[in-house]
């Protein structure tokens, strides 16, 4: 008689290992392409969790790319796939379509420190802890990406060069600014905060990418290091 095999849900897995959990702890951008699907059709089958079947769908047809061209009969072709999984795929692939296009017509220019600052309150302003991120800019100083860095205060060992510039260096960017948030809604710089900019903008030098500020988010307010003199 074989061994019976014992699979775990998605709820009976470490909270840390649960793509919900994950997503609202590490952000969006720390889960893989079947976690993020699985968030989307939310629940498997009797053989299979909601993330097994993500991953059974972008193996079976090749990736992401695949869903903006499947139709809804080879999706409820695939098992465990309905008509509701299905059109909700559907949904999303068009919407990241749209999205993509809008992203080609129009990119945000950052022309200043306010213009950086605008696109970062909304998330920043109201975290209970400090993040570290980069607002990655190409050669006409528009966005290319803002990812997250590093989570925890202020430090050399926290946010080192090596992990920041390789984001830079990865998505080709011209130029970068700093951002971080100030938890108790006050942006005034720290010692550590400058210490660890001065490290970086030397660091860019090197590497032949501009730092071209910090910017410190607080509770509506925001302080730039370049307008304050601070570097």
């Amino acid at each position: 008689m074989g061994v019976l095999e014992y699979r775990f849900t998605i709820k009976e897995l470490p909270a840390e290992e649960r793509p919900r959990e994950k997503l609202v702890k590490n952000g969006a951008e720390s889960l893989s392409d079947a976690e993020l699907l699985a968030l989307i059709i939310r629940v498997g089958n009797k053989k299979r969790t909601a993330v097994e079947l993500s991953q059974d769908i972008l193996n079976y047809f090749g990736g992401l790319k695949s869903l903006n061209y499947l139709s809804i009969n080879e999706l409820t072709g695939i098992k465990g796939v309905g008509l509701a999984k299905a059109v909700q795929l559907k949904a999303v692939a068009e919407l990241s379509r749209r999205l993509g296009t809008l992203a080609g017509e129009e990119k945000e220019v950052i022309k200043s420190p306010k213009d950086a600052a605008y696109l970062l309150m909304p998330e920043l302003r109201y975290l209970t802890q400090e993040v570290f991120k980069l607002v990655l800019l190409d050669i006409k100083n528009q966005l290319i990406k803002m990812p997250l860095i590093s989570k925890g205060g202020l430090t050399s060992s926290i946010v080192h060069p090596r992990e920041v510039f390789k984001e830079a260096i990865r998505n080709s960017a011209a130029a970068v600014i700093l951002a971080h948030n100030h938890p108790s809604g006050i942006p005034e710089p720290s010692k550590d905060d400058i210490n660890v900019t001065e490290r970086l903008i030397k660091a860019g030098k090197i590497i032949g990418i501009d730092v071209l500020d910090h910017i410190i988010i607080g509770d509506g307010i925001f302080i730039s290091m370049r307008e304050k003199g601070i570097i």
